[in-house]
């Protein structure tokens, strides 16, 4: 299994995730050029908040390299902001809340971090 795949993957079960606790999905894989891509972006029903959701997923073993969620280091969260930046200023949205949120994935289940950078 290639790392596309196991990517698609785990982005697949943190969809199923957010469904099941009250976001609507609105759009995965945004691909913004040479800067990267967001995994996910979503809806909060609850809050009407924009959700821009990073998603790490160990399909191996723990320990094996570590809790996917240490992978989220400060470099990655500030390209992950520039990324949002870039994506509100193409779509033109102002004014309404967003946060970034990230889901890590492993053989202990489903972890969802709220508001990792704003």
């Amino acid at each position: 299994m290639n790392t596309r795949k196991i990517g698609a993957d785990g982005e697949q079960m943190a969809a199923d995730f957010l469904k099941k606790n009250g976001f609507e999905i609105l759009e995965r894989n945004v691909f913004l050029g040479k800067r990267g891509e967001i995994d996910i972006v979503a809806k909060e029903l609850s809050s009407n908040t924009l959700v821009f959701v990073e998603v790490k997923y160990n399909r191996v073993k723990k320990g094996a390299f570590g809790s996917p969620e240490f992978r989220c280091d400060r470099r990655k969260m500030l390209q992950i902001y520039e990324l949002v930046r870039l994506y509100m200023y193409r779509k033109k949205l102002s004014g309404i809340p967003i946060r970034i949120d990230v889901i890590a994935i492993d053989n202990e289940g489903i972890r969802h971090y709220k508001n990792c950078l704003m």
